[in-house]
């Protein structure tokens, strides 16, 4: 293999440590001390790999290996080593130091790159400290706005406040923004965080596209009255029309084959168990690599549940939540990766689509992007339980290290 599959697995035990709890789970929210610890860890490994270092105004930090045109657009790598609460070792780690293990082989293999090649540990990728994420794609993007960092967290403390406590200016974030033509491309490694490579028995698969997430609040009302003493005939159950709407939107979903619909939270009110609900509230998440399905998908969702309480004399109200346009993978670098793959010995990839978000969804439409992915244990991820192993991330890094050559020279 052209790279320490080893080194790199020794290197994302000890990350794993940083933080870690009694459960075997980590945690390292953006702007605290366990994540300075990580970011001094990977700063070491940077330098090890005999890149030049450096933190931007967002907190970004990028290790640069420099190319025989220093002037030429940079190739772009990495993820985040943020966490959510008792998460896993491999989720986000795994990009940034399969990325530095890349550029690191380059290295000792005295390999000459066109284009500088720079891997990033984007800021808050997670959104778990404030509930607002991908702090340091979206800064490098360009689109964090100065209103986006009065998002606080649960002790008060605002984005802003956390970037000065930790030795940052807020006020000159826009200094982290990269210019269109400053990126040939972007590519990312990340754990599939899923079970697609696992049923196809394969360690390492070509992302066609990160699918966007529309997310509803939808609220049916009705009338309360008595369990015991209302007649099934009078009744206005809220409850009823949204369980046929349930059914129809799992039905539905199945029709378009990328699209996944999940309700994740219901709610009825006022919740007595001897009361018929007046009033019953559910999430929608819909999901679709392809915008035009996702968004036929919700309009026919829609007509249906206004279909069902028009029938059922009932009050309908959709809230939307957020809409965020999904992200496919350039052509480019869907080749590179193809290509990847091939020199890796692992032949065709299997193809897959991102149902999660990651950092290069920011980047859609400023310069070309696309995604690895490496097989998980089981899909588990957001949890102690997740695991890769060492082969299949050794693997992972192998066909980066071909990607980003490909895209360097």
């Amino acid at each position: 293999m052209a790279i320490n599959a080893g080194r790199l697995w020794k290197r994302l035990m000890e990350l794993g440590e940083i933080g870690r709890r009694e459960s075997g789970g980590v945690t390292r929210f953006s702007f605290t001390e366990e994540e300075r610890s990580a970011k001094d860890l990977v700063v070491r490994y940077m330098r090890e790999a005999g890149l030049s270092v450096r933190e931007d105004a967002a907190g970004n930090l990028i290790g640069r290996r420099e190319g025989s045109d220093p002037g030429a657009p940079v190739i772009l790598t990495g993820s985040h080593i943020d966490t959510v609460p008792d998460g896993g070792k491999f989720d986000g780690a795994l990009g940034v130091l399969a990325a530095v293990e890349a550029l690191q082989a380059m290295e000792e293999q005295g390999v000459a790159t066109v284009h500088p090649i720079e891997v990033a540990a984007f800021t808050d990728e997670e959104g778990s400290r404030f509930g607002f994420g991908m702090l340091g794609s979206r800064a490098m993007a360009g689109t964090l706005r100065p209103e986006d960092l009065g998002h606080k967290d649960a002790e008060g403390i605002s984005i802003a406040d956390a970037m000065r406590s930790a030795g940052l200016r807020p006020e000159r974030l826009h200094e982290a923004a990269k210019a269109p033509e400053q990126v040939k491309a972007y590519v990312e490694l990340h754990i599939e965080q899923g079970k697609v490579l696992e049923n196809l028995g394969a360690p390492v698969g070509l992302v066609t596209g990160i699918a966007g997430p529309l997310w509803q609040q939808i609220t049916i009302m009705g009338q309360a009255g008595h369990a015991g003493a209302t007649p099934m005939n009078l009744r206005k159950d809220p409850l009823q029309a949204a369980a046929e709407v349930l059914n129809y939107i799992y039905a539905e979903t199945a029709e378009f084959p990328n699209a996944v619909a999940t309700v994740g939270k219901i709610r009825t009110h006022p919740g007595g168990i001897n009361v018929i609900p007046g009033e019953v509230q559910f999430s929608l998440d819909l999901r679709d690599i392809d915008e035009a399905d996702r968004n036929a998908l919700e309009g026919r969702i829609r007509d249906y549940a206004s279909q069902v309480c028009r029938k059922r004399g009932l009050e309908l109200k959709i809230d939307l939540l957020q809409r965020v346009a999904p992200a496919p993978s350039s052509p480019e670098v869907k080749e590179a990766v193809a290509c990847a793959g091939r020199l890796a010995g692992l032949g065709d990839l299997p193809e897959l689509v991102s149902g999660a978000g990651h950092d290069g969804m920011q980047f859609s439409g400023k310069w070309p992007i696309g995604m690895i992915f490496v097989r998980s244990r089981g899909g588990i991820s957001h949890h102690p339980g997740e695991w890769s192993s060492e082969a299949d991330c050794g693997l992972g890094a192998l066909v980066l290290y071909h990607a980003l050559l490909r895209l360097a020279r």
